[in-house]
């Protein structure tokens, strides 16, 4: 089927700046307890909304009408009629899908789990507006492409790119400090998604915003479907070793979400994940580095981008998301890939229910890969152990050995971090940092922080096992950290599942708590408290102007 050929905005491309400040972040003192314990033995033992969907059909109709006069853009495809339907194939299902679901399938905990994930995510990318590699990326943006003044930029009052940039600068600032959601199988899914649908909701006349279920409709869309292209292979359970997920699924979960916002028709919504397949991947040697932010800006940017060039027409393989023998598509990405065909949203027999509903997300309580946070709390038990030993201050001297027992992931396992993105990358690191201070925060990754001389002298005492029942694989993986006293005691702390895990999600005052100190950063109080409001009453808003107010 040919996609309707029509005109769309050039997105394509602006003035600066806010000082970086330092947050008050929780700790994990003030966090409840994860499920980690701890054993002291002698010497040597071890171890429904139920919304109008043609409120927004209309808006969009109105929104996009007035744009074309005034910027060139194309007629919307909700003025298309639609064609015949090809044969059902996987790919031609999730084009189905993503025109044909409506907001009455979301259930009440998708909208409230989903609503989390925006809050965090905003949270997240508000502080990292902060860090050095945000900065390099929208001076980047700044003099490199043509101001182009529609959509706002996290934390920079007055400051505009284009959509396209908007959402690339957002996506790199959510992921900057690795703060970001993360879930099963492995993927950081709202940086990609929620940078790309804000872009398209600042691009639309004030008085055509989508509504905020709407916006929830489009943002539970990319959720979906990175989690689904995820389900189709075994080797995405585990922790990545060849390509960063969000580079993959990511930018397949922001074409979609962007192609639901902006009313794409069945064609178009499977050709925009064509295109964005060819948009993808970047692979994880460049994890624990500057670039690795880059990948949730580049996927929520290309994403978007494959949605609005399906919109002008271009087309793409059919069949990018089937096995086809002897033709690569999607399962270039992964070797053991069986897709199947998703079931209509209005299937009777087999209705559609949304993966959030059966798993919720996972939210870091400080700013490191998902991995550490299981050594993290194993330490952190044993650090609480010491201090009543010693009555104080753990001291370095005290320690012969510290033995982690952790799954085998060489990226993660980085015994001296030479820099704060290696830090955020290093079992030995936070294990050693959580022992020392008993918890780990924004500040642990301070220059200050990594050069300490007492956490140098506990680095040098470690070693690491990767024991067999414990896997690279964030479902079933556990962190346990064992202490071999001068004196000859052993102390054990282990951690099965930290507080945050999607098994123990964060209660909502933590997330809460959470927000506050990271937006608290960059916002004022009032524009904070403005945006839980906001998130909080997402899916009753008219239009999702409240939200964009907020953010700069």
């Amino acid at each position: 089927m040919m996609a309707t050929r029509g005109r769309f905005l050039n997105p394509w491309t602006s003035p600066l700046s806010v000082p970086p400040l330092r947050p008050q972040h929780p700790t994990l003192a003030e966090a409840p307890k994860p499920t980690s314990t701890l054993r002291v033995s002698p010497l040597n033992q071890s171890s429904p909304a139920a919304a109008n969907t043609d409120i927004m059909l209309s808006k969009v109709k109105k929104a996009i009408t007035p744009l074309s006069a005034v910027r060139g853009l194309h007629k919307s495809a909700l003025d298309v009629v639609e064609r015949p339907a090809p044969e059902e194939t996987v790919t031609s299902s999730f084009g189905r899908f993503i025109q044909g679901v409506k907001p009455q399938h979301l259930s009440p905990t998708v909208l409230q789990r989903s609503k989390r994930m925006v809050l965090d995510s905003l949270g997240v990318g508000l502080i990292g507006s902060t860090t050095e590699v945000f900065e390099l990326a929208l001076r980047h943006c700044q003099h490199m492409y043509a101001p182009d003044d529609i959509s706002s930029v996290y934390g920079r009052k007055n400051t505009r790119l284009s959509p396209t940039l908007a959402a690339f600068v957002n996506g790199v600032a959510s992921h900057s400090m690795d703060f970001d959601d993360t879930w099963h199988p492995a993927t950081h899914p709202s940086g990609a998604v929620l940078p790309a649908l804000l872009a398209i909701s600042d691009m639309l006349p004030s008085n055509s915003k989508p509504s905020g279920l709407d916006f929830l409709l489009a943002f539970n869309v990319g959720v979906e479907v990175q989690g689904r292209l995820l389900r189709f292979s075994n080797e995405a359970c585990n922790i990545p070793k060849r390509f960063h997920p969000p580079t993959v699924v990511g930018t397949m979960g922001s074409a979609a979400a962007c192609a639901r916002l902006l009313s794409l028709e069945r064609a178009q919504c499977s050709h925009a994940l064509a295109i964005a397949a060819s948009l993808s991947g970047a692979p994880m040697a460049n994890a624990a580095t500057q670039s690795k932010p880059f990948h949730i800006g580049n996927a929520a940017r290309l994403g978007l981008e494959a949605a609005l060039l399906a919109s002008r027409g271009l087309e793409a393989s059919p069949l990018v998301l089937d096995a086809v023998p002897g033709v690569a598509g999607f399962g270039a990405f992964y070797e053991d890939y069986a897709p199947r065909a998703l079931p209509s949203p209005d299937d009777r027999h087999e209705p559609h229910r949304f993966l959030l509903e059966e798993q919720d997300m996972g939210f870091k309580r400080f700013p490191a890969h998902l991995g550490m946070h299981w050594v993290a709390d194993a330490a952190a038990t044993v650090h609480e152990a010491l201090v009543g030993l010693s009555g104080g201050r753990v001291s370095p001297g005290a320690v012969r050995e510290i033995l982690l027992r952790v799954p085998p992931s060489k990226y993660i396992n980085r015994p001296f971090a030479e820099s704060e993105h290696q830090a955020r990358h290093s079992f030995q690191f936070n294990a050693c940092t959580a022992l020392l201070d008993g918890e780990v925060t924004v500040q642990s990754f301070s220059e200050e922080a990594l050069r300490r001389p007492e956490l140098h002298a506990l680095l040098a005492r470690v070693r690491v096992e990767h024991p067999a029942d414990n896997p690279a694989n964030f479902d079933r993986m556990y962190g346990e950290v064992v202490v071999t006293l001068e004196g000859g005691d052993v102390m054990i702390g282990r951690c099965d599942t930290f507080y945050g895990h999607w098994r123990n999600p964060l209660s909502d005052e933590s997330l809460r708590k959470k927000f506050r100190s990271n937006a608290g950063t960059v916002l004022p109080q009032e524009r904070v408290e403005g945006l839980i409001a906001a998130v909080e009453q997402l899916d009753r808003l008219n239009d999702c102007q409240p939200l964009l107010d907020q953010i700069q």
